[in-house]
């Protein structure tokens, strides 16, 4: 979220970012807003002051013998009075018609993110690893996993509807195999810290982190059950990304900077409502409403922070190497990339099955950004309070993990290899073939 100071002596700059995300210049606008709310609150301290000057001669008035004039304060006192609610409404809706504005601005590119309209624009940093030839058709996840009997989507269906999954067997281990496998990776060898939070939070937490107001359609409420008819009710946000309530801990704090960079990891299930993928992914795991995720939070000072997304880039590469998973790096365009960020890499996982790319996990800088949203500080030894810098990434997103191991390691009777990294977690299992 943006300063109204910072955007008024840097207009341009900030026009100029816009321009870069194709977004048309906003500053003008902003400035109008903002000369609104200072009018609104001026009236209302206007009036505060004359109500103030005004009691004090109507008791001189009133000293003075004259009546006609402690009548006439009285009765512009009253005025005053009257009109005190609408003053105090418009300065409210001033203030809150500028706070909405900045709220709906996504962060600035930084200078090294590649212009660009869409995904097609994306920049390719390196690939790592061959995709494997195969001697047969490669088979999709779902094919795999239908076959060998362990996935089921048809039940999923009838429990919950479409973009849902039941995996059985050897692949519900599998799946939490990934999941600790990737948590010990980052605990025991990355330094991060696991925390284990709420799958629900409150508007504020969203709000901090830029899901709310934007993306509230991307979003699944929850609303708790009363328990009497005296009681309010209560509403939740099912978390899209432990990003969320991790990156909130440190909201409403400052900070000793002594103590940065903080890293934190979690394996969670998310839930996306998925609003604008409509026919998109509509077979399979790649795009689900409910999906479990290693993710990678880190709390730093501002000049840490471009360091340390190569850093937690590297983590998560980390991850795809060990389980000997082709994959690229790319750097997403201003056209493309997420709406706190301020610079993402993306690393795509080859899935042979679909004889691409997909996106596996997504690591990104957000600057202050999200710091001034959840007014998250820190303080240095000069004793000034200043806010952080955020990151957050995937470390990876366990169910897209698994897709990628079910169609890289798949075989042509439709077993599946076990990746050599996971074998301890399988209980030793090597290989993952139907039951008879």
């Amino acid at each position: 979220m943006y300063d109204i100071k910072w955007i008024r002596e840097n207009a341009e700059v900030f026009d100029k970012g816009r321009a870069r995300r194709g977004l048309a210049p906003m500053s003008a606008e902003l400035f109008a807003l903002d000369d609104a709310r200072r009018s609104a609150i001026a009236e209302l301290q206007k009036a505060q002051e004359r109500r103030n000057a005004a009691s004090k001669e109507i008791g001189a008035a009133m000293k003075a013998g004259d009546s006609a004039k402690a009548e006439a304060l009285k009765a512009e006192v009253a005025q005053i009075k009257d009109n005190w609610p609408t003053l105090e409404q418009a300065e409210r809706d001033a203030i809150a018609a500028l706070d909405n504005a900045l709220s709906s601005i996504p962060n600035t590119p930084l200078e090294s993110v590649p212009e660009g309209k869409d995904e097609n624009e994306n920049v390719e940093v390196f690939r790592w690893g061959t995709p494997r030839t195969f001697d047969f058709t490669a088979k999709e996840h779902f094919e795999i996993g239908e076959g060998l009997g362990f996935m089921d989507f048809e039940t999923a269906a009838k429990l919950s509807g479409a973009r849902f999954v039941v995996n059985k067997g050897p692949l519900a281990r599998l799946e939490r195999a990934l999941a600790q496998f990737m948590l010990d990776l980052h605990t025991g060898e990355h330094g991060y810290m696991e925390v284990n939070p709420p799958l629900l939070v409150r508007d504020d937490a969203m709000f901090g982190t830029a899901q709310l107001p934007k993306f509230r359609e991307d979003q699944f409420s929850v609303t708790a059950g009363r328990q009497s008819s005296d009681e309010q009710t209560s509403e939740y946000w099912l978390i899209p990304t432990a990003e969320v309530p991790l990156t909130n801990l440190v909201r409403e704090s400052i900070l000793d900077e002594a103590q940065l960079p903080i890293r934190m990891t979690a394996g969670t299930y998310c839930f996306r409502a998925e609003a604008g993928a409509a026919g998109k992914d509509t077979r399979g795991m790649i795009r689900q409403h409910q999906f479990y995720k290693v993710e990678l939070v880190s709390i730093t000072a501002p000049e840490q922070s471009l360091e340390e997304h190569e850093r937690m880039t590297g983590c998560a590469e980390k991850v795809l190497q060990a389980l000997e998973l082709p994959y690229r790096k790319v750097v997403l365009c201003t056209g493309d990339m997420g709406f706190a960020s301020q610079k993402t890499y993306d690393l795509e996982v080859w899935l042979p099955g679909q004889g691409k790319y997909r996106e596996i996990s997504s690591c990104s800088v957000c600057g202050d950004f999200q710091a001034r949203r959840m007014n998250a500080r820190s303080r240095g030894s000069d004793g000034k309070p200043r806010f952080v810098h955020t990151l957050n990434g995937s470390g990876v997103a366990v169910g897209r993990a698994m897709v990628a191991v079910l169609e890289n390691y798949q075989e042509a009777d439709g077993s599946v290899t076990v990746p050599a990294a996971l074998r301890p977690y399988m209980g030793g299992l090597t290989r993952i073939a139907r039951s008879v």
